[in-house]
């Protein structure tokens, strides 16, 4: 346990950032598992509209310092190639 005045509040606020993180991380799961999901249906618009928002969502949580900012590069690039595999079907 920590005994100093600055490291209690180190405890809290890393707590507290955990926390909001956590939502966020999971805010990037839900909308990649929703594009990969259009992927697998086939469905070229549908599959490019669900990329839009999830890029969105993967840039944001990039820019907050959520993930970092290859990681999100990465995702981005891998769901963008599979969009991109549909349309030339």
């Amino acid at each position: 346990m920590a005994h100093h005045k600055s490291a209690i509040k180190r405890i809290r606020t890393s707590a507290e950032a955990n926390e909001r993180n956590r939502s966020q991380r999971t805010r990037v799961k839900n909308a990649v598992k929703a594009a990969r999901e259009a992927i697998a249906g086939g469905d070229a618009t549908a599959a490019a509209a669900t990329l839009n928002e999830t890029v969105s969502t993967l840039q944001k949580m990039a820019r907050k310092g959520i993930l970092h900012k290859r990681t999100a590069a990465r995702k981005v690039s891998r769901l963008a190639k599979a969009t991109n595999a549909l349309t030339k079907k």
